[in-house]
């Protein structure tokens, strides 16, 4: 079973994405098979708003940190870094892992496709055996938002060896289904209210992404935990402290061995 493999399967690959390596631990702890990791929470660790290519190192160190974890793991590295397609290679060639999302904007604008699928040629000529996941942002951004625009990049970036096709801000069932039809590589979404994986996979769609909501669900509850003893109430329950340092006790062996 090989990382693109889980993208052929009988449902959907259920993609959550961590911001450190406790919640990378603690998901591949839970059975997930591949993880990713959320540049808005590996900024947002560090103190950095997403984007602006600030989260370069802390994603670099995060996915060292992470190659010997029994899971695919696969990096959001932003728009790669770099306008030069020989950097983002080098950069993503230095990663060692099974997969990167790389997304078509920078600064919140979209690039030419052109100058995408550059990028991408070349991560793939360096890297063949790396999975990637080109990432179309006309719906995320609101900028060229039509389904025409998004299938001509899709197209564009299908040809230069992509590996998968991730369309974040597309929702409507309709619509999915009909991307998927015509795209000719996997199809990636993120978490759709209303829509089980299932459902998804029914449409279609061959992965699922969490994005950056396990990282901010999981400020809410530190927030909400520490109110409550606060106002004198019980706090929620938590994994018992022995559990979770088992838990990083395997992962420091693993650098052991």
């Amino acid at each position: 079973m090989t990382f693109h493999d889980l993208h052929h399967g009988d449902t959907p690959l259920l993609l959550p994405n961590a911001w450190d390596v406790g919640s990378a631990i603690a998901l591949a702890d839970c059975g997930f098979p591949a993880i990713g990791t959320t540049s808005f929470g590996v900024g947002a660790a560090v103190g950095h708003p997403d984007g602006a290519r600030a989260s370069r190192d802390s994603t670099m160190a995060l996915a060292q940190a992470l190659r010997r974890l029994p899971v695919f793991v696969s990096a959001d590295i932003e728009d790669g870094y770099s306008d030069d397609p020989g950097e983002v290679a080098a950069y993503v060639a230095n990663l060692g892992i099974a997969g990167i999302n790389i997304e078509d904007s920078t600064a919140e604008a979209l690039v030419d496709p052109e100058r995408q699928a550059a990028k991408i040629m070349e991560i793939k000529r360096r890297n063949p055996e790396v999975f990637v996941n080109a990432r179309i942002d006309n719906y995320w951004l609101g900028q060229d938002a039509t389904a025409a625009a998004v299938l001509e990049r899709a197209a564009a970036y299908a040809a230069a060896g992509a590996d998968g096709v991730f369309i974040p801000g597309a929702t409507e069932p309709n619509e999915l289904r009909a991307f998927a039809a015509a795209i000719s590589l996997p199809v990636n979404v993120l978490v759709v209210p209303g829509l089980t994986v299932a459902d998804l996979g029914e449409l279609g769609i061959r992965r699922v992404s969490t994005g950056s909501l396990p990282y901010r669900a999981a400020m809410d509850a530190a927030v909400e935990v520490a109110v409550a003893v606060r106002e004198g109430r019980t706090p929620g329950s938590a994994t018992p402290y022995p559990q979770v340092q088992a838990r990083l006790t395997r992962y420091a062996d693993l650098f052991r061995e």
